[in-house]
């Protein structure tokens, strides 16, 4: 009879998986041509932006897209965002996010495939691959052999181009963040402040350790975009599938020759998953390794037309019409998919966001007022029996030129003003100062009412004295004595 106690306990499964290098061959088609076409354009938008100029006159920056933090600007082309119009970047942010809801509503993972940042310098990291190392066969053949001096020299060449793309975007990202031309130079002449080597150090090590090494394992471990895009897919969007019931059995050409009847239209060449920049077989279905980015169409499309069946094995469709074909019927055509309700929706959604920023943008104000009432005293009661309160006004000149402005007192009968660089004896209804370009002039104002008022409820308004004659008023509050 077996002894319970020495029945051993089953081993526990692995909490890690080795991670299985991904060697993906070098394939031609539309899609990888799209491939190679977006990849372009947006590398080419990321490292020459910062170099673009613009001209908005002699009293602001000329770079075309700044962040300047010290400022406290935002500028792209003839777009000026300051501080209290965060409300155009938050609803800029809310439009990518609905953007995105928007493609993957149309096209499946389009995003992942094409434009994603980690999807790009994958995509670049692998063509440096196959610079030094050839082809898959070539990159698995040196992959398993052992150490030595050429494999070493091989390595050491490949991984620093790695370092120097890598560079390239971390040095390009801090460009976005001061004038370019200045800021390259005080780079390289180690004038530049801390923060712009902290922060190429860091990307650079990122986009090496990402793109260069870890790749596919962000998108499928990393990365939650995946996750949420599975919950807003369905049988009507449009993905890369494998059709099946045309497919299987799968078995060699020769078979397939022997027993027509027998074989579809897959002869297992493998094709499919030796393209894919991710390892995935996209015969077992969809996955969130599988980022639509269409190779494996172009590879199955090309085995396809050498043995002469009709391509379309594995294609951009959905299930939908997957079902309807296997079935015999016609497909729908596949702008169809771009017509349902929920890509309608996110259609009109992100529509009316953009539209109702460009018209906030088209309309509003270049000159803005704040006032901020003292609290501390709340007022001064003078000898005279008469009332002064303190204000802290900010006149705001959004213009790339020097204005003058005017402000007034509205509601509040008998009341005299001034500022710190005037004496209460030339106290007026209103005063005009000139406001730099570009900048907000800060300004302590005091307002005198005569004896026996009340505390009550007044304007101060501020109007620029230009063709413009923009205005601007701020309801505050006058405190009087008994409040």
């Amino acid at each position: 009879m077996n002894n319970p106690s020495k029945v051993t306990a089953p081993a526990p499964a692995p909490l890690y998986k080795k991670k299985e290098p991904v060697f993906n061959r070098r394939i031609d088609g539309p899609f990888r041509r799209f491939k190679w076409a977006v990849m372009i354009l947006t590398l080419g938008v990321y490292y020459i932006t910062p170099w673009l100029r613009w001209d908005r006159g002699p009293y602001a920056p000329d770079q075309a897209v700044l962040v300047d933090l010290a400022n406290r600007r935002f500028y792209m082309f003839g777009i000026e965002i300051w501080p209290h119009e965060f409300y155009f970047v938050a609803g800029l942010l809310i439009m990518a996010g609905i953007g995105l809801f928007l493609v993957t509503s149309a096209v499946g993972r389009a995003w992942c495939g094409y434009a994603c940042p980690q999807t790009v310098w994958t995509d670049v990291f692998q063509h440096v691959d196959r610079f030094f190392d050839g082809d898959r066969n070539a990159r698995l053949k040196l992959y398993k052999a052992p150490w030595g001096p050429a494999k070493i020299a091989r390595r050491l060449a490949k991984w620093s181009v790695y370092l120097l793309i890598a560079f390239a975007t971390g040095g390009a990202w801090i460009l976005y963040f001061a004038d370019a031309p200045t800021l390259f130079r005080e780079f390289w002449s180690f004038d530049a402040a801390p923060v712009a080597y902290a922060t190429v150090f860091v990307l650079t090590m990122t986009t090496f350790v990402l793109g260069g090494f870890m790749r596919e394992q962000v998108c499928i471990y990393m990365c939650p975009w995946p996750r949420i895009q599975t919950a807003m897919l369905d049988e009507k969007s449009l993905i890369v599938t494998y059709k099946d019931w045309r497919g299987e059995q799968r078995g060699s050409l020769k078979k397939a020759q022997k027993e027509p009847e027998k074989y579809g239209d897959c002869v297992d060449c493998n094709q499919c998953v030796a393209v894919c920049p991710t390892g995935y077989d996209i015969r077992n279905g969809p996955d969130i390794a599988c980022i639509t980015c269409g190779l494996c169409i172009d590879a199955c499309d090309k085995v396809m037309k050498d043995i002469g069946r009709p391509r379309g094995l594995i294609d951009y469709a959905t299930m939908e019409d997957c079902k309807a074909e296997a079935a015999g019927e016609a497909p729908r055509h596949w702008f169809k998919a771009l017509t349902h309700p929920r890509t309608l929706i996110y259609t009109a959604i992100w529509s009316g966001i953009g539209l109702a920023l460009l018209f906030a943008l088209g309309t509003r104000s270049h000159t803005d007022l704040t006032v901020a009432q003292d609290r501390s005293p709340p007022y001064m009661l003078l000898s005279d029996g008469s009332v002064r309160n303190a204000y802290t006004v900010k006149l705001r000149n959004m213009e790339s030129r020097p204005r003058e402005m005017k402000i007034t007192i509205e509601g509040l009968a008998g009341a005299m003003m001034w500022t710190d660089d005037m004496s209460r004896d030339n106290a007026q209804r209103e005063l005009v100062r000139e406001v730099p370009a570009d900048e907000t002039l800060p300004l302590r104002v005091y307002v005198l009412v005569p004896d026996g008022t009340q505390g009550q409820d007044f304007a101060f308004t501020v109007t620029s004295m230009d063709e413009q004659a923009e205005t601007d008023t701020v309801e505050t509050k006058f405190t009087g004595p008994g409040e």
